[in-house]
């Protein structure tokens, strides 16, 4: 039986108090599920923004998507985290990643490590979290027990395995980092290629006693009446793709309220996605989708 949708909002554009707390009760009015922060350098700072969108809002969890786990030492983690969901009465979700941009790392003047050094530190962090969060003596303690439900976004094997062993959520970016990009540039996944990586992700994930839920992050909704007219400026940036397999791309949402509704619906029932995340400036967009797609 297929999972209700769940619905949230990537909230990465800065912004003052004011703004911040219109914006959260906004996303809140249209259906929004769960808010969520980014853990990127130039953007809002993740756990201080996430108690201000849980002190605007009543109904939404809020969570982290993705914390960068280099950017922390495990003890300081457990803190912030423990600090922060007991603070939301229980409210948080936290979203955990290996962290993917250089040049934020140097910026931040944290090591640059090999791609299995990243997945290496992100692997020690969550145990260390598990081990922390679920000691009865560590203080500060959580509000939920024995912690937050945790959430790992990657698309490699190792990242994947990781995600089976330890993640209530597996979230997938429906992208890659491609072979001789730019800092930080991703290539997106066609649709066979991202079926491909949910396959390994449950074939690892056969021994779970409990089924974890599955998140997909939608880069881009357009609302258009003519679907193949809207990608035509976008096919010059996917060199690598056809005008045909952009329309297809599970991580565009392009068409009439009603496409994109069915999209998602489609995209369950082949993917098992029924967690989905938007970025923030599409978030007035895919309202109308979600009280399309509202108790489903």
């Amino acid at each position: 039986m297929a999972r209700p949708f769940r619905f949230g909002v990537n909230m990465v554009t800065p912004a003052g108090g004011t703004e911040w707390r219109r914006r959260c009760r906004r996303a809140e009015d249209l259906g929004y599920d769960v808010l969520l922060v980014a853990d990127h350098l130039g953007m809002p700072a993740p756990f201080p923004a996430v108690l201000a969108a849980a002190a605007a809002t009543r109904r939404p969890r809020v969570g982290t998507f993705v914390l960068n786990a280099a950017f922390w030492t495990p003890a300081l983690l457990a803190r912030e985290i423990a600090t922060t969901d007991a603070l939301t009465d229980g409210r948080l979700e936290v979203g955990l990643g290996t962290g993917y941009v250089r040049s934020e790392h140097e910026q931040a003047e944290v090591e640059w490590r090999s791609p299995g050094g990243r997945v290496d530190h992100l692997r020690r962090t969550v145990e260390e979290l598990e081990r922390l969060l679920a000691d009865e003596e560590h203080l500060p303690r959580p509000a939920q027990h024995p912690g937050p439900p945790l959430l790992l976004g990657g698309n490699g094997d190792r990242m994947l395995r990781l995600t089976a062993e330890h993640a209530d959520i597996a979230a997938f970016t429906g992208a890659r980092t491609g072979a001789g990009a730019a800092d930080g540039a991703l290539e997106l996944l066609t649709a066979d290629q991202l079926e491909e990586r949910v396959a390994v992700y449950h074939r690892m994930a056969t021994g779970r006693r409990t089924p974890a839920e599955l998140n997909l992050h939608i880069q881009s909704v357009i609302v258009t009446d003519d679907r193949r007219a809207a990608v035509r400026d976008k096919v010059p940036a996917f060199p690598y793709l056809t005008e045909d397999q952009v329309l297809g791309l599970p991580v565009f949402l392009i068409g009439t309220v009603g496409q994109m509704a069915d999209q998602l619906r489609e995209q369950r029932e082949r993917y098992g996605f029924s967690y989905i995340t938007v970025l923030d400036p599409c978030m007035e967009a895919f309202g109308p989708v979600i009280e399309e797609l509202a108790g489903s």
